[in-house]
């Protein structure tokens, strides 16, 4: 198996803090906002290089989007932070009526995503955003697994046009990926090559699902892991030839079962090549507080998980 070196636990929301502002430096039509938010989302070294580009919109996500979608139409190459929670649930219609609808060239930039935000609890983390970013036509939802691909991801965003979800997250987490390497949206990544199971994850459960290939190996299974950092548009040919070569697939993702990753993957094979697949995801559940470990190991998200389902999807092949 392909050893992963960490390079460090560091935050994904640190990740878009970078790349925001390296964006920033390379294109003055950037500009930036945030709902009250902006140092937990780290837009602030965006904010302090570029006080005229960036904009405090106080605890006012509706109008955040409004205030977007107007400086899209003006040109300008919006990023509009806040909490996953608050700027997706809260905002929807905005976001459907003046960004999706008008192919607005507004990245909604979501921090604290999924369950592992911890100790908030149900009230402020999310299971359920990819489900209603997915769902807008012409919208592209990115969930970067580390800082250096949430970085990079958020540099090719920066270039992209029209509307684009971007989800990250609180946590610490291992950091993994090059630092050098260039993230193209829409591609999927293999980043260990198997041949008796597919592990597609997404998010923070891509460091899961390395763990999970280790153990598998440790077992005698070998387990090719595939980073589907792009949700939508989902890189379908990837995901088709990989289970073409391994014939049975688990999809482990921080959301919940309705409109995620492994839903879309499921529906991909259907029509595509029809093969056993297991899900890893949230299930039909809110949140609930505690820490990352806790709550990844509580709601079955886990790498022991990851790969008891590999070993599932193996036996119904």
């Amino acid at each position: 198996m392909k050893q992963f070196l960490n390079l460090g636990n560091k935050d994904t929301r640190s990740g878009f803090g970078a790349g925001l502002l390296e964006a920033g430096k390379e294109d003055s039509n950037i500009v930036a906002m945030a709902a009250d938010l902006a140092s937990s989302v780290k837009m602030d070294a965006f904010a302090k290089e570029f006080p005229d580009r960036f904009f405090q919109c106080g605890i006012a996500e509706a109008n955040m989007i409004g205030v977007a979608s107007g400086l899209a139409i003006g040109g300008k190459t919006v990023f509009a932070g806040s909490f996953a929670e608050f700027v997706t649930g809260r905002v929807y219609d905005q976001i459907r009526q003046e960004v999706a609808y008008g192919n607005a060239n507004v990245k909604v930039c979501a921090s604290h995503a999924g369950l592992t935000l911890g100790e908030d609890g149900a009230t402020h983390q999310t299971m359920e955003d990819i489900a209603l970013m997915r769902a807008l036509p012409g919208m592209v939802v990115i969930n970067p697994c580390d800082y250096n691909q949430t970085k990079a991801a958020t540099l090719a965003v920066a270039k992209y046009k029209g509307p684009v979800y971007l989800r990250f997250g609180r946590p610490a987490v291992p950091n993994f990926t090059p630092a050098d390497q260039v993230f193209e949206i829409g591609k999927a990544i293999t980043l260990n090559e198997g041949s008796d199971v597919t592990i597609f994850a997404t998010g923070h459960l891509v460091w899961e699902g390395i763990q999970a290939c280790q153990m598998l190996e440790d077992e005698g299974i070998s387990a090719e892991l595939i980073d589907i950092a792009t949700i939508k548009p989902l890189d379908t040919e990837a995901v088709i030839a990989s289970v073409k070569k391994t014939g049975a697939a688990v999809c482990a993702e921080e959301h919940n079962t309705a409109g995620g990753l492994g839903e879309l993957i499921c529906m991909t094979l259907a029509t595509g090549y029809p093969a056993p697949v297991e899900l890893v995801t949230g299930g039909d559940r809110f949140g609930q507080s505690g820490t990352p470990s806790e709550l990844l190991k509580a709601y079955g998200l886990d790498a022991a998980h990851i790969a008891a389902a590999a070993k599932k999807a193996i036996s119904r092949k």
